[in-house]
């Protein structure tokens, strides 16, 4: 949570550089964005199993500073308040959990909190022709430390970052991270000390982890690039070094079949480094000596939609790891409100229906259909099964919504089916808050 003495020069910094602008023949320009999102959530659990539900107010508000053509000062104060829909604190009284989803909308490590505030955003900025560099607290999108922007506070990242834009399809980012805060929790954490903020899943032994509070690492150094090697044939590239845990490779190579097909592929390796988080097996993180992810996408566009068919597959011989705190993992397989991460021996198949349609002049829809299916190891087996998931078959109905006369006014509405397939021992654990549930998001987003 934000210090009263940081937000309170904040707040000073940021009046006195209003008060600059008023002078005309100031070259300094200050520009004043923001966000107010309100985000309501519903998870319907099966049968007596507990539902759950929860609405959020809050947002954004960032101040940019260009000091210059080349310089940039800027900071954002990030908000979440919980509205007081639903006690979390309460869990299920079969499984004693609590929610899954629901916490997320606001501090999981506070969940009593009703309010977050976060400097997320408190940046300086170097700019000249083709190349940028950055310091300080920001957000950065790359295919595993992301926003993830499905709640209320995305992920934010503390270091240094440079950014190379050769043309407009090639350039390439490289970073060092020291403080990484997770979405959904109230402050920067060291590298080590994100990890386990999410749930831990089991180990080995098919005991919970004991990774969280014990996982020793001092930064990332990320390299994230886009190549257009001919003009049909495009690469994608990302390493990110993780100090004392793993290294991951991940590669991902686009062809251009024709105007309306193309076609990928991705591959994606990990190796541990050092201890893997530490030298006792008991609380070590990244347990298997390395990993590997194949993977395949076939897309179709036409008119104004687009299809596409995906398929993942996780080799036998150790679990994808990749912290759930830090983002999303964009592999073909990927949808919202699920993983594949802490599986290994994975066969994922998903398909995306992408389209914009019009209600009237005045709204306008753009729709995302996905269905997945994915086949996991036994629930019973914790050493490919981290979370013990079963098979499932996952369906979801993205909505977003665009009023012409409303422009700043975007809401979404996201529907999730998860149905469990195949045999498994008849243990709630083992589909609460997993499979056989709907969960539904509403949220109103006004962007200013």
């Amino acid at each position: 949570m934000i210090s009263k003495n940081k937000l309170f020069a904040l707040l000073f910094i940021t009046s006195v550089i209003a008060n600059s602008q008023k002078s005309e023949v100031s070259k300094i320009q200050g520009k004043l964005s923001g966000q107010w999102r309100t985000y309501y959530m519903n998870t319907f659990n099966k049968g007596s199993l507990k539902d759950f539900q929860a609405l959020a107010t809050g947002g954004n508000i960032k101040y940019q500073l260009l000091v210059n053509e080349k310089l940039e000062i800027a900071a954002a104060l990030y908000n979440s308040t919980d509205l007081g829909l639903q006690d979390l604190t309460i869990p299920d009284e079969t499984t004693g959990r609590v929610s899954r989803y629901e916490e997320g909308l606001f501090n999981r490590m506070d969940i009593k909190n009703d309010a977050i505030f976060l400097l997320g955003e408190l940046y300086l900025k170097y700019k000249i022709p083709k190349h940028n560099i950055t310091i300080g607290r920001i957000k950065i999108n790359t295919p595993l430390i992301n926003p993830q922007d499905g709640r209320m506070i995305p992920t934010f990242v503390q270091g240094i970052w440079y950014e190379y834009h050769a043309t407009n399809k090639s350039g390439f980012q490289v970073g060092l991270v020291n403080e990484i805060a997770p979405r959904s929790t109230g402050r920067f954490y060291g590298v080590g000390e994100s990890i386990g903020t999410y749930p831990v899943g089991r180990s080995a032994t098919g005991l919970p982890n004991e990774f969280a509070g014990n996982t020793n690492s001092d930064y990332v150094i990320l390299l994230n690039g886009n190549l257009q090697l001919t003009e049909k044939l495009y690469l994608s590239l990302a390493n990110y070094y993780v100090d004392n845990i793993s290294n991951t490779i991940y590669l991902k190579p686009e062809f251009d079949l024709t105007a309306k097909v193309n076609l990928e592929f991705e591959w994606l390796h990990q190796n541990r480094i050092g201890d893997g988080g530490n030298k006792v097996d008991s609380l070590r993180y990244f347990s298997s000596s390395s990993s590997d992810i194949l993977g395949v996408k076939l897309g179709y566009r036409f008119n104004k939609a687009k299809i596409s068919l995906g398929y993942d597959r996780i080799l036998p011989h150790g679990q994808f790891i990749s912290p759930r705190e830090w983002g999303r993992e964009d592999l073909f397989s990927f949808q919202k409100r699920e993983r594949s991460e802490g599986s290994a021996d994975n066969h994922a198949l998903v398909f995306y229906y992408d389209n914009d349609f019009s209600f009237s002049k005045n709204v306008q829809i753009h729709s995302i259909v996905s269905v997945g299916r994915q086949w996991k190891p036994s629930v019973l087996d914790p050493v490919r099964n981290k979370y013990a998931v079963p098979d499932y078959t996952q369906i979801n109905l993205d909505f977003f919504i665009k009023f012409a006369k409303l422009k700043n006014l975007r809401p979404e509405v996201l529907i999730t089916s998860k149905m469990a397939n195949g045999n498994f021992p008849n243990n709630p654990n083992f589909y609460f808050n997993k499979t056989n549930m709907v969960h539904i998001d509403v949220i109103l987003n006004y962007i200013f």
